[in-house]
């Protein structure tokens, strides 16, 4: 997301001093490494951007052509990668320029285009994790109830609500903006003048999604450790009972009609029943077992995810909240500053290699369309 509106002038006098002395230090050392650092830096954000592009683009190839992935689950789990795809098309290319020249050459409408996308992005990404965290809980807790209302609509639905949440925390500042001209602009940042607004986007774009990612895999967590320790009791074993049919031919025939004990062929011979008790339970529990370590494999990639969400976006975040309220008592390096905040896009490169790589449907997707891919 977009730095917090942290001018020099704000700063207090030790903090001005402290600015000042960073941003002197660099100009004493030779010009050829500042520029190979510079290279350096562009070198690695770009590769940064264009594996995030790539691998949200083959996460979405992946669903649209494997007709297996195509349900309300994975349809979700392709709108968060389309989510990332924009980060990296809309938001990334434009922040590598900015944080390597830390200065604004695009003009405001251009600002403002940037800073909305990122924040609109960004915020959709973290929500996104939210809706599919929310979609695993209902699935686990509430299966019967829950599978009628899984459907493709209802994952439009949640779709459409992160998008609206996202809009509402991106919008605001664009009507306490000051117009510049464009000689008059060196950055483009984040008007925090409104604390209410701070406190506003902050909570709704990460503290309130990360407490309930918190309590909805805390309860998954619990659930999916409930079936694993309590599996199926032996009373709920199935049996069906066949009976087979044998004829004066030799011939013989499966039959699961359990009114049928003896008889007579059509042609007066004897047939005799030996009925056969088929035990069902070991497949029973086989299924069991495999659901077990489906349960475990789904827990533990959602473990990973809010992991990752949390370590990568935690910092920026308590930045961002924190500079505007204490203004004239607390300083930053723009570096660190520029660090959490692609720590913060690094998530978008993160959720699609975690779901490619513990999900075995799309890693065996993913597989066949690059195979398909390497034959044609």
């Amino acid at each position: 997301m977009s730095p917090p509106n942290q001018s020099v002038e704000s700063l207090p006098q030790e903090a001005t001093n402290r600015s000042l002395n960073a941003t002197e230090t660099p100009g004493a050392w030779d010009p050829g490494v500042l520029q190979a650092l510079q290279i350096s830096l562009v070198v690695v954000l770009s590769v940064i951007t264009l594996a995030t592009l790539l691998s949200n683009a083959f996460v979405l190839t992946t669903i649209l052509l494997t007709r297996k992935l195509h349900t309300p689950a994975n349809y979700l789990i392709g709108s968060l990668a389309a989510t990332d795809l924009l980060v990296s098309v809309l938001v990334m290319p434009i922040s590598i320029a900015y944080t390597t020249t830390r200065t604004w050459s695009f003009g405001q409408v251009l600002c403002d285009i940037w800073v909305s996308s990122d924040i609109t992005c960004c915020t959709a990404s973290i929500l996104h994790l939210c809706v599919i965290a929310l979609d695993r809980y209902w699935a686990i807790t509430d299966a019967l109830e829950y599978s009628k209302r899984r459907t493709a609509g209802h994952a439009a639905a949640m779709i459409a609500a992160v998008w609206v949440l996202s809009i509402c925390i991106s919008v605001p500042p664009l009507f306490w903006r000051q117009a510049r001209a464009q000689e008059e602009m060196s950055d483009c940042l984040v008007n925090t003048s409104q604390i209410s607004y701070t406190i506003y986007s902050t909570c709704g774009a990460f503290y309130i999604p990360s407490v309930l990612l918190i309590i909805l895999y805390s309860r998954i967590y619990a659930a999916a450790r409930s079936r694993i320790l309590n599996p199926p009791s032996l009373s709920g074993k199935r049996f069906t009972t066949a009976h087979l049919i044998t004829g004066s031919a030799g011939s013989s025939l499966c039959s699961l009609n359990p009114s049928l004990h003896e008889g007579h062929s059509h042609a007066g011979s004897p047939l005799f029943f030996n009925q056969v008790r088929i035990k069902l339970a070991d497949s029973v529990l086989e299924r069991k077992r495999i659901s077990a370590a489906r349960e475990r494999k789904a827990t533990k990639t959602l473990g990973i995810i809010l992991g990752a969400f949390i370590i990568c976006w935690l910092p920026f975040f308590v930045v961002s909240l924190v500079l505007p309220i204490c203004r004239d008592s607390c300083w930053i390096h723009p570096a660190l500053f520029d660090f959490f905040t692609w720590l913060g896009y690094l998530n978008s490169l993160i959720n699609p290699i975690i779901y490619t790589v513990f999900n075995e449907d799309f890693r065996q997707a993913f597989q066949r369309v690059v195979h398909f891919r390497k034959a044609s």
